[in-house]
């Protein structure tokens, strides 16, 4: 069996939400849950939190997470690629497969890893990586780019067909878009003089009802507590912290 580790990216400046990583969410920090769900998950030699912040890595390790050390200040800026720091952790490791299992999505389950990790062995090397991805609610279809003092449609169209722009959602062709939840992909991704976190060959892995609602604006916070209170997500069990 392939061995796999699974990356939690935690950087500390976000800009939108501010301290999200680490916002409490059903009595628990946001981080929790993705922590909880890769431990549950069973697949995984280690799980590695990444952060350039102290705070968050206390807060990791009580959870049951490896901070190895801080990442560097000059790879974790708002611009900074994410190949950069998962080079950054895998330089000294040596598992077959990595995941990313981003803190934002806490309603992603262990079910949900499990469910991606036997899909990803299932391809074997057929493909590079795996990556959620879900339909999306905002076609590109009705996209416009504004030039000056008119518009055009984004995507281009084939003469004397019925625009995009004027067709039924149910009839344009299903487009699917990328999110949170997670990602996973064979170690030699990494290899060569351009490494990359998903190589060329990369398959879908949908995500199903709220596995890939992601925490990135501020009222997300409170539509995920909206979600639990109703009991329309589960979150990964967290009995309490470890340490």
């Amino acid at each position: 069996m392939p061995s796999a580790v699974a990356l939690v990216p935690a950087r500390a400046g976000s800009q939108r939400v501010p301290g999200k990583n680490v916002l409490p969410l059903a009595g628990h920090p946001l981080i929790a849950y993705s922590i909880a769900s890769a431990r549950e998950s069973g697949i995984f030699t280690s799980v590695v939190v990444s952060t350039d912040s102290e705070e968050i890595a206390e807060v990791a390790r009580r959870y049951g997470a490896e901070v190895p050390g801080l990442r560097p200040p000059e790879i974790a800026t708002a611009t900074s690629p994410d190949v950069e720091w998962v080079l950054h952790v895998m330089r000294d490791r040596d598992e077959d497969a990595f995941a990313i299992l981003r803190p934002t999505s806490p309603f992603r389950t262990a079910a949900t890893i499990r469910r991606a990790w036997e899909q990803l062995l299932a391809l074997g090397d057929r493909v590079d990586s795996i990556r959620a991805v879900e339909l999306v609610k905002q076609h590109p279809g009705k996209m416009w780019v504004v030039e000056g003092d008119t518009m055009r449609p984004l995507l281009d169209q084939g003469p004397g067909e019925v625009p995009f722009h004027s067709t039924q959602y149910a009839a344009l062709p299903p487009v699917h878009v990328q999110n949170s939840s997670l990602e996973i992909a064979w170690r030699h991704v990494l290899d060569g003089p351009r490494p990359s976190i998903a190589g060329e060959r990369l398959a879908p892995f949908l995500t199903e009802g709220a596995e890939g609602f992601s925490i990135d604006y501020p009222d997300d916070v409170e539509r995920a507590e909206q979600l639990v209170g109703r009991g329309d997500a589960q979150l990964p069990e967290i009995l309490e912290a470890i340490r």
